[in-house]
């Protein structure tokens, strides 16, 4: 049994979270939206028998601190590197689903000599959903809309977490019923902890500066070896996108791999089908 272990430091100016688990190469992994690292509880077992696992809640979510600001994916992506570096690790192996895929892109880019390799899940970066923008795109996306208005989704949310949650993961598994029980359980009780929904809001109305920073550099592709996942069955993601074509934009040395029967959270949904990839994947990463 891999013992996880909850820890807290400062770094990059904030309190950070994070569970440490396991011995060997470091692998990180980042999590989405709504979701904290306790979304990572699948994987941790599992890869913690070969890899010594970092799991934090991001700025803004789960235990980690929520500031006022700093939710561009520039400065989340240094809060990593100032974790990273209180822990003194200098490369790791690097996996990101949604938000934290997000965070994940901005770190392989702006400290390309860190990451071995990067997993991507379930996300089209933020560039192209604000390029592709259109009707049919804009319905899917509601949620990045509503999410930018100041005030307002932190005053119809209040009090009303769970049923906003439950929305949004019953909506997005192909199994309606897939996160359900303890496992929602404990998300309800993340969110509705003082500043945890203005952190989420926060993160998304760092959309206008993470699509400024990502035009700089678009022409620079993802320097290590890219592996992207997403649910076969995710309107917003992969019925919606050419998700090869997708990542193909971003990094050249990418293998692109859909989950059957699966909607935006394959981690949670298919945890199976999601560890053998990764373990397939990291083969040979030793630090």
């Amino acid at each position: 049994m891999i013992a996880s272990v909850r820890h807290t430091l400062r770094a990059n100016g904030i309190r950070q979270n994070y569970i440490d688990a396991g011995d060997g190469a470091p692998v990180v992994l980042l999590h989405g939206f709504p979701e904290t690292n306790f979304a990572w509880r699948h994987q941790i077992p599992v890869l913690g028998e070969l890899y010594r696992i970092i799991a934090p809640d991001l700025r803004g979510y789960g235990e980690t601190e929520k500031p006022a600001t700093g939710y561009d994916k520039r400065t989340m992506a240094k809060d990593l590197a100032a974790l990273l570096d209180a822990l003194g690790i200098t490369r790791i192996a690097l996996v990101g689903h949604d938000r934290g895929a997000r965070v994940a892109t901005r770190f392989a880019k702006d400290f390309p000599e860190r990451v071995d390799r990067l997993v991507v899940m379930d996300n089209v970066p933020t560039r192209i959903v604000a390029r592709d923008l259109n009707a049919e795109i804009a319905k899917a996306y509601w949620f990045f809309l509503f999410h930018l208005i100041p005030d307002l989704p932190e005053t119809l949310i209040a009090g009303r977490e769970e049923q906003w949650l439950r929305w949004f993961f019953s909506d997005w598994a192909y199994d309606p019923s897939a996160i359900s029980g303890a496992a929602f359980d404990t998300y309800v009780r993340a969110y509705r902890a003082p500043g945890a929904v203005r952190g989420a809001m926060a993160d998304y109305r760092a959309n206008a500066e993470d699509v400024a920073q990502d035009l700089v550099d678009a022409d620079v592709k993802i320097a290590c070896p890219t592996l992207a996942l997403w649910g076969a069955d995710f309107g917003a993601v992969g019925k919606m996108f050419d998700m090869p074509r997708v990542w193909a934009e971003m990094a050249d040395d990418l293998r692109a791999v859909p989950i059957e029967r699966c909607g935006h959270l394959p981690h949670e949904e298919r945890p199976e089908a999601v560890n053998a990839l990764l373990l397939e994947f990291l083969q040979g990463w030793q630090g």
